[in-house]
């Protein structure tokens, strides 16, 4: 099972080798995540939307065909054009090179971007143009086997100053997460 393009001779990869993927993908299996929405989870994107007072929250889970949003806010109407017939619709799947949870993944810790056009490797992703995404805040779900099963994750169309406290703020986020997660599929109760 191939979860990384290959790359072409000379082109810096942009989006990072995903090398627990296949041990994620069977954990996701497992515990009954990342297959369809989550009405728990959308519960859980939008109160951290609200907490971040952004846009866009979401639950992800990097799964074989890219990245499944099994929880997902996206202010109605979106922003930049997004679900007005003019522009793209922030959806539940997402491919594996769009937007920065990938990152916040392969480096198993928190990533803060409050301005994502002064990181050059992040100022081209798709999602920058796509949804004007300009800054985002996310960190990873690491369950007790030490498997990062995905991330929580807030983004905003305009550059935020997230500073210590949102960098606490979502890790405590993802943390909290973490542990209803696993309680509810230890116990066999229904997510959250």
């Amino acid at each position: 099972m191939s979860y990384d393009p290959p790359r072409p001779a000379g082109r810096l990869l942009l989006t990072p080798e995903d090398r627990e993927a296949p041990a994620r993908v069977r954990r996701l299996h497992r515990l009954g995540l990342a297959q369809r929405p989550e009405p728990a989870l959308d519960d859980f994107a939008d109160r951290l939307a609200e907490l971040a007072g952004t846009p866009y929250a979401m639950v992800n889970f990097p799964v074989e065909s890219g990245q499944f949003f099994a929880g997902l806010h996206v202010t109605d109407p979106a922003p930049a054009g997004a679900g007005d017939g003019t522009g793209p619709v922030f959806g539940r799947v997402q491919p594996r090179d769009h937007g920065f949870c990938p990152h916040v993944v392969a480096r198993r810790k928190a990533l803060v971007l409050e301005d994502v056009r002064d990181y050059p490797r992040f100022a081209g992703n798709p999602v920058v143009d796509a949804f004007g995404i300009r800054s985002y805040l996310g960190a990873p779900l690491i369950d007790s086997t030490g498997t990062v099963l995905g991330t929580v994750s807030a983004a905003d169309v305009r550059p935020r100053p997230w500073g210590k406290a949102g960098l606490e703020t979502i890790k405590a986020t993802a943390a909290d997460l973490m542990t209803r997660l696993e309680r509810c599929a230890g116990d066999g109760l229904p997510l959250l």
